[in-house]
């Protein structure tokens, strides 16, 4: 009969009763890592950061991280991440004063604001521009209210879409104005444009982004004003 020694017994109970790590769980983890909140300020910055050609799904999966299969998981298309988009930027925009003043007063609150908005965001006008909003709550809703508030100031249904889309064509182009360089009318040659060179001069030293949207802006209302069925605002 062979002999066990005391020092190999207790090396053997040892083993056999010490606890067993246990397996790591699979599948997602219990907080995702991607959310609609989080995917859209990395488009954001990369759009900021390097212009909106550079937005690919590739290009934010790798800002944010994962893989691409991962991304598409929680946006199922570009073009639902335009909608994302879309609504963040939209969402700072105040359509309120459709809510209690006067149609006038209340397009341009809302045209500064929309302004405000987008000059925050400059590199998406040409995208957000053309984008549908069907399938953006905040943008739908915003819509709503400015449609909704046109009509109950008289205007004719078939023609408040108009107002809106001819106000806010000036407003997008605005907005990119307000990033362009300060010598965009500057010319080296008085003598080729004398007019221009003189109006330029003039303009030195003034904000003149926002001049010339006041002015366009201005110039908006009283023509909406004058096309309006009543003849004036209210």
């Amino acid at each position: 009969m062979s002999c066990v020694t005391n020092d190999e017994v207790p090396t053997q109970v040892a083993t056999d009763s010490a606890p067993r790590p246990r397996a790591r769980r699979r599948g997602r983890p219990s907080v995702p890592l991607l959310s609609q909140k989080r995917i859209t300020r990395a488009a954001v910055e990369l759009i900021g950061a390097r212009g909106y050609p550079a937005l690919t799904m590739a290009a934010l999966a790798r800002e944010l991280r994962v893989a691409p299969s991962a991304l598409y998981n929680h946006v199922a298309s570009k073009r639902d991440l335009l909608r994302w988009l879309q609504d963040h930027v939209n969402r700072g925009i105040d359509a309120s004063a459709f809510d209690t003043e006067p149609w006038d007063v209340a397009l341009e609150r809302w045209a500064r604001s929309y302004r405000d908005a987008y000059v925050r965001h400059a590199p998406l006008v040409p995208v957000i521009a053309v984008t549908p909003i069907a399938g953006s709550p905040h943008t739908v809703a915003m819509y709503e209210g400015v449609v909704a508030g046109l009509c109950a100031g008289g205007w004719p249904e078939a023609e408040a879409v108009d107002v809106v889309v001819a106000l806010e064509s000036f407003v997008l182009g605005s907005a990119m104005d307000a990033t362009a360089p300060a010598d965009i009318f500057d010319v080296p040659d008085d003598a080729a444009a004398p007019a221009l060179a003189r109006a330029g001069l003039l303009r030195a030293g003034r904000d003149n982004a926002d001049a010339a949207f006041e002015a366009g802006l201005a110039a908006l209302v009283t023509g909406f004003r004058a096309r309006h069925p009543g003849g004036a605002g209210g």
